[in-house]
């Protein structure tokens, strides 16, 4: 189904998600639609955020808002929606578009497929109605669907369309780049360079499918890595939690800017904490890159100044390699919590392939090697 049809029957003029590959037809049509008009397309940190934005939006106009994102932030979305949203609460309508990963039947990544077999049920145990839509359902089919979900969103509830893999298409190309030369690939490569054999966690999506590929090209274990292929958002609480019980131990984060803000909270704990061995490298391309390219507000947002607002004792902004050398081999020298934002390009191979391992055993062998720590 083309995503421009399926947003003229849904009749609405705001949305707000957090973008998702499998509605990058959707996100490329918003984006070529709206850009980021805060007044019709937000993209914001998390899903929960999402649903509290577009309460905001009904709240101000009483008209229904959208909210677009992969099945993985319905976690994330689960308190609003009961302790907001709810009938029983306030009852504010709002209509959610899932892309639904990890479908029973259809192979996908580790991460996703627990998340695919509850989707439907979780949105039936928070009194949510919906409709799949796959690529042979008909304009017909969805615009009957949205007439009975107006008559549950008229009455304070909510309503989804749930989206299979490859059900939209969208026939405008959208370019998303900036103006930064440091691909994120060669970055994590100079980290490994200086990280040596010290723990790294790395944050989801093709940042820790690089690492994982450039140890297989240099032929090294991958004991020394903890790949966050899921749980978005927290790869540096994880980090914290193994530099505080390795206090001997150099501790490497490697972060998205993404990633960073779904839970930027995260950064105070840090700074109150304020391990001294613990690095964490913000890779920032101002993009959710690994779902297709939309942006985020982190191209402009002073990540550096949040850090040292947040009680990091040292935190750097670099943008070459030279000055990202320099401030790798400062913070493995050093004994301070540090944060080093890396401003990238947008992009990666096109034949970047994933983890070959399944996550148990990249769990297993990551704790057998920190006991040796």
């Amino acid at each position: 189904m083309n995503a421009e049809k399926l947003t003229q029957i849904i009749g609405a003029d705001f949305y707000t998600g957090v973008p998702d590959s499998q509605l990058k037809a959707l996100c490329d049509n918003l984006m070529h639609t709206y850009g980021i008009d805060p007044r019709h397309h937000i993209i914001a940190a998390n899903e929960g955020s999402c649903a509290a934005i577009a309460a905001g939006y009904y709240l101000a106009t009483g008209k229904v808002p959208v909210v677009y994102m992969q099945n993985s932030g319905q976690g994330n979305v689960i308190n609003p929606v009961t302790s907001l949203l709810n009938e029983r609460v306030y009852a504010i309508p709002m209509l959610f578009i899932v892309g639904w990963r990890g479908e029973p039947g259809i192979h996908d990544e580790p991460q996703h497929i627990f998340q695919g077999e509850i989707t439907l049920k979780l949105l039936e145990d928070m009194g949510i109605a919906s409709f799949v839509i796959d690529r042979d359902t008909t304009e017909q089919a969805v615009t009957e669907a949205m007439a009975g979900f107006r008559d549950i969103l008229t009455a304070g509830k909510q309503a989804a369309f749930v989206i299979r893999k490859n059900a939209l298409s969208f026939d405008q190309k959208v370019c998303y780049k900036n103006d930064y030369l440091m691909t994120r690939e060669e970055i994590i490569r100079h980290i490994v360079r200086v990280s040596g054999e010290d723990p790294i966690v790395s944050t989801t999506g093709k940042a820790s499918r690089e690492l994982f590929e450039i140890r297989e090209a240099a032929g090294q274990g991958h004991q020394y890595d903890f790949l966050t292929v899921g749980s978005m958002g927290h790869s540096s609480s994880i980090a914290l939690g193994i530099a505080l019980q390795k206090p001997g131990v150099k501790v490497w984060c490697l972060d998205g800017d993404g990633a960073l803000l779904m839970h930027m909270g995260t950064a105070a704990v840090i700074g109150a904490a304020a391990p001294e061995n613990l690095v964490h490298v913000v890779i920032n391309n101002g993009a959710h890159e690994t779902v297709g390219g939309m942006p985020t507000v982190a191209k402009s947002a002073d990540l550096v100044g949040i850090a040292k607002s947040c009680g990091y004792p040292r935190s750097v902004r670099v943008q070459t390699f030279e000055e990202l050398d320099e401030a790798l081999l400062s913070a493995k020298a050093g004994n301070l919590l540090t944060l080093i934002e890396v401003k990238a390009a947008i992009g990666a191979r096109s034949d970047l392939g994933r983890p070959t391992t399944a996550p148990q055993k990249n769990k297993d062998s990551f704790m057998t090697y920190l006991k040796t720590l």
